[in-house]
């Protein structure tokens, strides 16, 4: 099981399964909880706000399960293995228990620092030797920094992301802002749909979206339902995932409600390349950070129009 350090008075241990140890927080601030398994955030409610992550109700906790909602942390590929079959969508890290290294707080929230390392398990899949460490700055921001180092001899190939889902009113009443004239890629939708593509304008979800966009500006997430604005801000990354499974897809996912794509989407901060490879030279690292806030939703925002489907 996982190494656990003392604990700060706002941070409690509990098995949110049976040997599914979990980190639940209680501060001033903020409540969250923190599963190790996967080192994931699997919710985040800054005081008086509505919960900010969306945590599906039918997540699986169980050892070598992903969990469905929350800060997944995919690494070191995203997606389907390019080999194919046999290896876990996403890559090693969601699925393994992490350790906590250390747990502190402050007057302004909880920091945790969570490691993973390579074992004979992991090399099977990736054959190199490694150590992940994330950080997790909860308080009424949240701060994630995932340090990717190599600890091996020959230079390694490397994709990551944090595939944040963010919890909404109304995926209808959606807007998000800040990529427009930004390229992307995409396998979604009919052939003629797939491909590379630019954006124009603001994105709306009205279909099923699954876009890797060429760039990590500030992203802004415009709910009208919820009248608030979730600002992410990446570091040290070169892409932005935007996901929802829409309808059909979402009836195939046996781990989320049928009708609750329209309770989430999906903004990522991701170490990813369509055209060329991402590497770690030997004894190299590379940190990827996120930096997620929200405030109220500008008043010319709070009626956009509701899409028709």
């Amino acid at each position: 099981m996982p190494l656990i350090p003392p604990l700060p008075p706002s941070v409690t241990l509990r098995d949110a399964a049976p040997d599914y140890p979990v980190l639940e927080i209680s501060h001033p601030r903020v409540t969250a909880r923190v599963a190790l398994h996967g080192g994931h955030l699997m919710e985040w409610i800054p005081a008086g706000q509505a919960p900010v992550l969306y945590l599906s109700p039918k997540a699986v906790l169980r050892e070598g399960k992903a969990i469905r909602g929350g800060v997944p942390v995919c690494w070191p590929w995203f997606g389907n293995h390019p080999a194919g079959g046999g290896y876990p969508a996403h890559g090693v890290a969601r699925t393994r228990f992490w350790n906590c290294e250390s747990a502190s707080e402050s007057p302004e929230g909880v920091q945790l620092v969570l490691t993973l390392k390579d074992d004979d398990a992991t090399r099977r899949l990736w054959p190199h030797p490694f150590e992940l460490r994330l950080t997790l700055a909860i308080g009424g921001t949240l701060e994630m920094s995932l340090t990717m180092k190599h600890l091996g001899k020959v230079p390694a190939v490397f994709q990551a992301a944090l595939h944040s889902y963010f919890s909404v009113g109304d995926i209808r009443k959606v807007t998000v802002r800040g990529l427009d004239h930004t390229g992307y890629f995409t396998e979604a939708g009919p052939p003629q749909a797939q491909g590379e593509h630019t954006q124009h304008g603001d994105i709306v979800i009205d279909r099923e979206v699954d876009r890797q966009y060429h760039a990590a500006p500030e992203v802004r997430l415009a709910d009208a339902s919820l009248s608030r604005e979730i600002v992410i801000t990446g570091t040290g990354s070169s892409a932005t995932v935007v996901w929802n499974p829409w309808i059909e897809k979402a009836a195939r996912l046996a781990d989320l409600p049928d009708t609750d794509y329209r309770s989430f989407l999906c903004i990522e901060t991701a170490c990813l390349s369509t055209s060329s490879r991402l590497e770690l030279r030997p004894g190299g690292s590379h940190t990827m950070s996120a930096r997620i806030r929200c405030r109220p939703l500008a008043a010319e925002l709070t009626a956009a129009p509701l899409n028709v489907i």
